[in-house]
């Protein structure tokens, strides 16, 4: 008997319409200007098939970064001008980041825009990678790529909600811990909507 295809139940799971998500989904009580600007910006989340199932590849962020440091991310950014969407943007930061060749990618589909706390409107580009490749994390951005079974992220109970005082409140987020990396925030928060759809 012919296994499934683990990418189409993922497509399939992609095609239900959703609300976007934000890094303020957990804290009602924030007052969002409806004239605020938001950047767009694209980040890839890559399915890689391996000999134990699907895995997601996740980079963490350089300590030396001003934004963000030594937090667990998506390979992405923001569209640039000469970006053609951003499909486009998610594909080019991904090559600059970790290597990842734009024509070693099938897109699959796209998740809800996620709001950031900084000011960007991400849209998660969902892509597998079609052949194993060396990943060349890009200096001074990229301390370390990784992978992560997505079955660890399919499950709802890896999803724990914490919290930490920002800004002189209280706000609290989701995290999905694994092994040593801490995976939380916006992150953690697009794998929980992936999660959501893939057990509907």
């Amino acid at each position: 008997m012919t296994k499934p295809d683990p990418y189409h139940k993922i497509a399939r799971a992609l095609e239900h319409a959703a609300p976007g998500s934000s890094d303020f989904d957990l804290n009602p009580d924030v007052d969002l200007p409806d004239n605020r600007r938001l950047r767009a910006a694209g980040v890839l989340v890559p399915l890689l098939q391996t000999g134990t199932g699907l895995h997601v590849i996740l980079t963490k962020r350089s300590s030396a970064l001003r934004h963000h440091p030594g937090q667990i991310a998506f390979p992405g950014g923001k569209v640039d001008d000469a970006d053609d969407g951003v499909a486009a943007a998610a594909l080019r930061e991904a090559h600059e980041e970790i290597g990842l060749a734009p024509s070693n990618v099938e897109i699959i589909g796209t998740l809800p825009h996620h709001e950031t706390v900084t000011g960007f409107t991400v849209t998660p580009v969902v892509g597998r990678v079609l052949a194993a490749f060396d990943p060349v994390p890009e200096p001074g951005e990229v301390q370390e790529v990784f992978t992560v079974p997505l079955v660890h992220f399919s499950d709802p109970a890896n999803f724990q909600i914490q919290s930490r005082h920002w800004r002189g409140q209280q706000r609290f987020f989701y995290v999905a811990p694994y092994g040593p990396y801490y995976v939380w925030g916006a992150t953690a928060r697009i794998l929980r909507g992936l999660s959501d759809r893939l057990n509907r």
